[in-house]
Parts: C-alpha cells; sequence; structure tokens
C-alpha cells in the first residue's frame, strides 16, 4: 500500500505562453518532514511553490493533498487545508507590538464579539517562551517588531503560521539578507516545525542551509527535477559535488 503525503504533485508541468517553466515534475512531502528545494534562478522553485500554494495552476499533470486530488488549487482553499507560506519579505508590520503581529487578521474575540486583548498577550507570552525560545525581560507582547533581529522576525513569522493551525509550512528564501547569528536563529525555528510534528518545504541557495534541516533534498535544474537524495544517505561534500555538476552540464550523472 502505497503511503498518503501531505502533498503530491506528478508529472507536473506549467507553461507561461511559450516558456515552460516546470517539465514534468514529481515532487512529494511526508508528514513531520522537511524537505529542501535547491535550484538556482530560473530553476522553477518559484513556480513549483506557487502551484502548492494555489496561486498557479498546472498546465499538466495532478496535484494532491493527503491523497486527494485537487483539481483547482486556489489561495484561500491552501491556507483552508493547512499550507502556510513565509516569505522572505517577512510580511510583519514593524511598526506595531509583537501579540498585534501574531494574530494580524485573525484576531481572538471575546464572546461579546470585542478584541480579547489580554487572551492574545497571554497567548503571546507562551509562544515567545515555549515556540520562539524568547527568554530576555527586554522582548515582551508589547514590543514593537522594528526592535527584532532578521532571523527573529522570521520566527515570528514561522510561530504565528504554527499558532493557526499550518501543516504545511513552505519556507521562500527565509535566511536572505540575515547574518549568521540570525540564520543560526532562523535555522532553529525551522527544526521546531518538525518538533511540532509539522511539515516543510526550505527554499533557498544555500545548500549549507538546506542540508542541515532537511531530511530530504530535492535539486531542481530548468524546470525538471535533476536528483532528489536523503540527507542520511549523502554527505554534503557529495551533495555540493553534484550540485556543481548540473550547473555545469544540467545532469548529474
Amino acid at each position: 500500500m502505497e503511503p498518503t503525503y501531505r502533498i503530491e504533485l506528478r508529472d507536473v508541468s506549467k507553461n507561461f505562453g511559450e516558456v515552460r517553466s516546470l517539465r514534468n515534475v514529481d515532487f512529494k512531502l511526508a508528514q513531520n518532514e522537511v524537505v529542501g528545494l535547491l535550484g538556482d534562478n530560473g530553476a522553477g522553485k518559484s513556480t513549483l511553490i506557487k502551484i502548492l500554494t494555489g496561486y498557479h495552476q498546472p498546465s499538466s499533470g495532478e496535484l494532491y493533498i493527503d491523497g486527494k486530488r485537487i483539481e483547482s488549487l486556489t489561495v484561500p482553499m491552501a491556507r483552508s487545508l493547512g499550507i502556510e507560506t513565509v516569505y522572505q519579505e517577512r510580511a510583519l508590520s514593524e511598526q506595531q507590538t509583537l501579540w498585534r503581529n501574531i494574530f494580524l487578521g485573525r484576531e481572538l474575540k471575546t464572546s461579546y464579539g470585542l478584541l480579547d486583548v489580554k487572551k492574545m498577550k497571554k497567548e503571546t507570552s507562551n509562544l515567545m517562551i515555549v515556540s520562539m525560545g524568547f527568554t530576555s525581560s527586554a522582548v515582551n507582547p508589547e514590543s514593537t517588531i522594528e526592535t527584532f533581529s532578521g532571523g527573529e522576525k522570521q520566527g515570528v513569522a514561522i510561530v504565528r503560521a504554527l499558532y493557526f493551525d499550518a501543516e504545511i509550512i513552505i519556507l521562500d528564501e527565509p535566511t536572505m539578507g540575515l547574518s549568521l547569528k540570525e540564520t543560526r536563529k532562523l535555522l532553529d525555528f525551522v527544526r521546531h516545525i518538525k518538533d511540532a510534528g509539522k511539515s516543510a518545504v526550505f527554499i533557498d541557495h544555500n545548500i549549507f542551509h538546506v542540508y542541515s534541516v532537511a531530511d530530504r533534498v530535492v535539486v531542481l535544474d530548468r524546470g525538471r527535477v535533476a536528483g532528489e537524495f536523503n540527507t542520511a544517505d549523502i554527505s554534503l561534500d557529495h551533495l555540493m559535488e553534484k550540485m556543481y555538476r548540473v550547473a555545469e552540464t544540467g545532469s548529474m550523472d
């Protein structure tokens, strides 16, 4: 009996006029798994992610979520199915407080329909300690986002997705522009996703970042899957050699 994947693409292609952005791509994401998606600019990473999140419809092929075929995935439908994206732009309100950012657009309300500010602040405090790992008294629910480091901002976006029951979190170049210390913090947040029993797709140019947190790596090249590896079965050096080979020849062989 075949396993049921959280997400599965079967023989998916995507054309934009004469341009073929994806070519017969097979892609899967299992429960409690982090899959790294690697590839140069133009490899098709963004197109694949936009298909997974409902922004684009495949020109051909099939999309399955939890074993059920989805004919026309939309952005609202993807969110209702537990798919959330954390973009490199972070999509946070810099001037607002931490608790307001956590609940932005999904505010908790009392039985009278009023904002339950007390509960939102309490939930934020719990999230800070349990999920974000903030222990400094200088950071609290009333802290403004602009005082946070880049890695902490990405962490807030990840934790927000987890709090609202995201089952599949897509991380789009989350380490872009982060310092070494911020990147380390961000990678810790990615590990928390697995600790919470969720799944993630981690898109990045940096093979070192992806390899350190991914269970499996999928390499895209010019719209096709050039290779797929379990990180437990391949060394970082060997994976890098294969990536160089793809860049030079378009093949891992």
